[in-house]
């Protein structure tokens, strides 16, 4: 069977570019549905992408390397897009924009966009062999028992990271890079809840408040939530991106800074009271009772100073933490690491090294933020290798 482009993955970056890339083309997938994971994103609204989109907004070797295609199509493409098809949509906080109804109307409009394009989808598909002869790419599929041989001009790897295996993750956008000799960034779990041994929070598990959680001199301020194994929320999931294993993160339980002000006027309004009781009205009262013992939170509110008084919220605002490690792909959001941006052409996408293979998406060392960010960078990654797909 010969075609023009053959992509790997029927995830958001693989739809996407199967949209632009010309006709002719034909998208493959392991899974029984495509868009998986844009159906259980956003607790099934799917946060398509954020208002406040810029390459900031991005981990990578190269930071430079993502500008061209968000610059090239931006969050205001996209959103234009999801207008067109009449789907409703709603900003939550920090610019994260959601489906009012269902995710499932963004996998039906990029379907229709891949149809309107003449894009095939093949489903339930295995990549058995994959080689090329110098100007083609051939691939050896398998679809309901039946093995189908495919000759393309285009070889579109969209096959994402390790993130959530559950769902289908692989590695296999890392194995065909080896294949070719395109170098790759080391791998580890990226927008991940944190470990900590010993059951060490499990007392405080289902607690959540606003906080402000540090890694490696980078901060966010969202909540956070205690679990059984240790610590999840927003905050935190964005501050592992930026997290290696052994190293101490901060988390700061009084982000607004106002407790100790706080506790000074109650030493004038309610002095009797014990210090532990006045601060369970500004904080979580389970989580002031785990720290009473470590803070030394003893004694009532009136024989508090003024020294001890900041000396508690500097303790609370500076509350140093070593993670034993993370939840690791099983929960991970993303894949941090991959295919190295060195090796690709930041306007197409495309390798430096062979011609007419690309990767996209989640599988390259770009790593968005929570709240959009790596959707966007779907859109904007499969949108730049189809246009330069279609012009060649």
């Amino acid at each position: 069977m010969n075609i023009d482009t053959l992509i790997i993955g029927a995830g958001a970056a693989g739809m996407m570019c199967a949209a632009h890339a010309g006709p002719n083309t034909l998208v493959v997938d392991h899974a029984k549905a495509a868009g998986e994971k844009i159906r259980i994103s956003g607790g099934g609204r799917c946060n398509f992408t954020n208002m406040h989109a810029s390459p900031a907004n991005f981990i990578s070797q190269n930071k430079h390397f993502c500008k061209s295609a968000l610059k090239r199509y931006t969050q205001w493409d996209f959103i234009a897009l999801v207008d067109q098809y009449r789907i409703a949509w709603h900003e939550k906080t920090l610019g994260q924009l959601f489906c009012d109804e269902t995710a499932k109307d963004i996998v039906a409009m990029l379907r229709a966009e891949m149809d309107k394009s003449g894009a095939q989808l093949w489903l339930q598909t295995s990549v058995d062999n994959i080689r090329h002869d110098g100007t083609h790419f051939h691939a050896q599929l398998t679809r309901d028992g039946r093995i189908t041989q495919i000759i393309a001009k285009n070889l579109v790897v969209a096959s994402g990271g390790k993130s959530i295996p559950k769902m289908g993750a692989t590695g296999l956008a890392y194995q065909i890079a080896g294949q070719f000799d395109v170098p790759v960034i080391e791998t580890r779990p990226g927008l991940v809840p944190f470990t900590f041994g010993e059951d060490r929070f499990k007392p405080l598990a289902g607690v959540a408040l606003p906080a402000r959680v540090s890694a490696n001199n980078t901060s966010f301020d969202e909540a956070i939530l205690f679990t059984h194994r240790g610590l999840s929320g927003p905050a935190v999931l964005q501050a592992s991106s930026y997290w290696h294993e052994g190293e101490q993160i901060t988390v700061n339980v009084d982000p607004s800074a106002g407790l100790f002000n706080t506790l000074k006027s109650a030493r004038q309004t309610q002095g009797r009271k014990a210090l532990t009781t006045v601060m369970s009205q500004y904080l979580p009262a389970r989580l002031v009772e785990f720290l009473s013992g470590d803070l030394q939170l003893a004694g009532n509110i009136a024989d508090q100073s003024d020294a001890r008084l900041q000396e508690i919220a500097d303790q609370l605002s500076h509350w140093e933490l070593t993670p034993s490690g993370t939840e690791g792909y099983r929960t991970a959001e993303v894949t941090l690491g991959g295919i190295d941006t060195d090796a690709l052409s930041s306007k197409t996408m495309g390798a430096k090294s062979v011609p007419g293979l690309y990767f996209i998406g989640e599988a390259v060392d770009v790593t968005g933020w929570l709240g959009g960010y790596n959707f966007q960078w779907a859109w904007s990654s499969g949108w730049a290798a189809g246009q330069a797909i279609s012009a060649r």
